[in-house]
């Protein structure tokens, strides 16, 4: 381009490209100017001169445009003069106000008082105001002066009137920010003179700010938080002499008690774990090898529990002990749960708190006894659980037994979810025949076999007779079982899987002794196997011999019993 060329500009509907170069897509009026000077870096001035109509655009192949026909369309001036001049300068101010919130509003203050008429307004405008471009053309369009000098004032008042509402509405966010600041600094600093209060004065801290420092320290969930402080602001609305008051209190004194914040997982030490399950139980080979295969996946996985274990077993086999000595080997709060006898729903979910007397489910009551979120929990006797009108609690147990749900558990009475997907549960039953097939399926069976003699005779040895010994104040120098008794016990005065009858036959050997010392005996005391029909006041036990002589129409037949095996004789008649 050089000084002095003639340009016109098709005005485009939209960004076009080159592809989309069309008539349709061009506007029909447009503006025609001079290039009044090109800089040595490409920089174009150009003047425009004046509106035209384009009646006819050709597009060519590679994409130029070519106007055929045009004709010029001059504004009709139907202002006065006078009239023209007083309004503009009265635009002149208005756009003032509307740029005096920029940063740059003292430049554009002196650039706008140096502005001569419209056509300078409305170049600012373009330049300024966030005006389409469709309400440009809108201006272009106008045929008369008066319209088009409406249409900037109504543009100029239409953007200062927004300009004003954007700044009262920041204003009042930043007046509700100063607020919230200041009601935040308010309550830290009552909450500080509060807590110096009470250091000064512990006796004079009333139950509810009790609540109140309890529930801040408790480190609950926001979920729980809500309920904790809606409680509590009943609390504080009913006062002490309200019969709700005591079931309030409880309830807040409850969901601070127990633990809601995530325990660290601790490092566990498979050698010490491995020894600690061989010192407290005595055989069980496979289980304790089964056992330490759920402790190593926990130790390389820190974030599942693993499967959860159902120990099934005579009475006496060691299964709700052993749970104490996982709890051990893992460093957990070990925390026991009975189900024997279970029959109310309830007493798994806990009881709504608008029944009288409501109390929190035994998970949940677990949960507060052992202090901690990841405790080791043995849910003993599941198969004793029955069903009533009241619910099924096995059905209940679902939820606290499958991974995938236990971590949002919803007590009754808390009525908030808790996560207990940090828990190590064990069940622990004697059959499994009653127990629903839901609830087995979430579970791993751990068989626990019944002892053999020998087996029972090393446990009585390092275990029971120690244990009975200590528990009665028998000095160990006093007193001593002979070889020949402790079987003679097992055999003929027992007939269990278990050691459970085993212990309580040692335990009132012990006591017969016990006695003795009592009466002034002074001797070392070693029990012989026939002194044991007096120091257990009992006969003992008739068990089935096999015979060498075989009798005709007898056969010897094996029979199999939750306490032992036997020998029976079959006679044919």
């Amino acid at each position: 381009p050089a000084v002095g060329d003639r340009i016109i500009f098709a005005i485009e509907k939209k960004a076009l490209s080159t592809d989309e170069f069309r008539p349709e897509n061009f506007y029909p009026l447009s503006v025609s100017g001079t290039i009044t000077e090109v800089s040595n870096s490409g920089f174009v001035v150009i003047k425009t001169e004046s509106r035209i109509n384009i009646e006819d655009i050709v597009v060519h192949s590679d994409k130029t445009l070519e106007v055929l026909s045009i004709i010029r369309k001059p504004m009709t001036n139907d202002l006065d003069p006078m009239d023209e001049k007083k309004r503009v300068e009265q635009l002149k101010s208005a756009l003032v106000k509307a740029t005096a919130n920029y940063q740059w509003a003292l430049g554009a203050r002196n650039f706008i008082s140096q502005l001569k008429g419209m056509e300078d307004i409305i170049s600012a405008m373009a330049q300024w105001l966030n005006i389409t471009d469709e309400e440009k053309y809108a201006l272009l369009e106008e045929n008369l002066r008066s319209n088009l000098l409406n249409k900037i004032e109504q543009y100029i008042y239409e953007y200062t009137e927004m300009t004003d509402v954007t700044n009262e509405a920041s204003a009042a966010q930043e007046n509700d920010n100063k607020k919230a600041y200041r009601e935040m600094a308010i309550k830290k600093q009552i909450e500080y003179l509060q807590k110096e209060l009470d250091d000064m004065h512990p006796e004079n801290v009333t139950d509810i700010r009790k609540m109140e420092m309890k529930i801040q320290s408790s480190g609950m969930n926001e979920t729980a938080r809500r309920e904790a402080d809606k409680v509590l602001n009943r609390l504080k609305q009913e006062g002490s002499n309200s019969p709700e008051y005591g079931n309030l209190y409880n309830y807040i004194d409850f969901l601070t008690s127990i633990s809601w914040k995530k325990e660290r997982t601790k490092k566990i030490d498979f050698q010490a774990a491995e020894k600690i399950l061989d010192e407290d139980h005595y055989g069980l080979k496979k289980v304790k090898e089964r056992i330490l295969q759920q402790i190593a996946v926990m130790d390389l996985n820190k974030r599942q529990s693993g499967s959860i274990l159902l120990f099934v077993g005579a009475p006496g086999t060691g299964k709700t002990s052993i749970g104490r000595s996982i709890a051990n080997a893992l460093k957990r709060k070990y925390v026991r749960v009975a189900l024997g006898g279970v029959r109310d729903e309830a007493d798994i979910r806990g009881h709504r708190r608008t029944y009288i007397g409501a109390m929190p489910g035994r998970i949940m009551d677990g949960i507060q006894k052992a202090g901690t979120s990841n405790p080791v929990m043995v849910l003993d006797e599941i198969d004793k659980l029955s069903m009533s009108y009241n619910g099924d609690p096995a059905s209940a147990l679902l939820e606290v037994l499958d991974p995938e749900q236990n971590n949002t558990f919803t007590d009754h009475y808390m009525n908030v979810p808790y996560d207990l997907s940090d828990v190590l549960f064990i069940c622990t039953a004697n059959t499994l025949d009653s127990i629903p097939e839901p609830l087995l399926n979430r579970m791993e069976v751990i068989d626990f076999q019944g002892y053999t003699a020998s087996e029972k005779y090393q446990i009585a040895q390092r275990h029971l007779i120690p244990k009975a010994i200590e528990k009665m104040g028998i000095p160990n120098e006093q007193l001593e079982f002979s070889e020949d008794a402790i079987r003679s016990i097992i055999a003929d005065y027992t007939m269990e899987g278990g050691v459970r009858g085993l212990k309580k036959r040692i335990d009132s050997v012990c006591r017969a002794i016990a006695v003795k010392l009592a009466r002034g005996h002074q001797e070392k005391i070693v029990i012989q196997a026939s002194d044991l029909p007096t120091l257990l006041d009992m006969k003992p036990l008739h068990h089935e011999k096999l015979t060498v002589q075989k009798n005709p129409g007898i056969v010897t037949g094996l029979a199999w019993t939750a306490s032992g095996g036997e020998i029976l004789f079959i006679e044919t008649l």
